[in-house]
């Protein structure tokens, strides 16, 4: 596992590089995120598992469209 900040400046106007380089930023840390659940799953048995696994597909989901979000702000 691996401890990070989470500052973020909520209410505060952010460039649209800013938001752009934020935004792959949070693409690759989510699917590093999926890779520790998918682990932790294997350790798992059962239901406990079944759901860390949908949580893994779920994250990768939402990668997809924060995907497509970054395709239409770079146009």
């Amino acid at each position: 596992m691996h401890s990070h900040d989470h500052s973020h400046a909520h209410g505060q106007e952010v460039s649209a590089e800013e938001r752009l380089a934020l935004l792959k930023y949070m693409v690759q840390h989510n699917a590093h995120h999926a890779e520790e659940l998918h682990d932790l799953a294997h350790g798992c048995e059962g239901e406990a598992a079944d759901l860390l696994h949908q949580a893994v597909t779920d994250i990768e989901e939402s990668n997809k469209k924060i995907e497509a979000a970054l395709k239409l702000l770079e146009g």
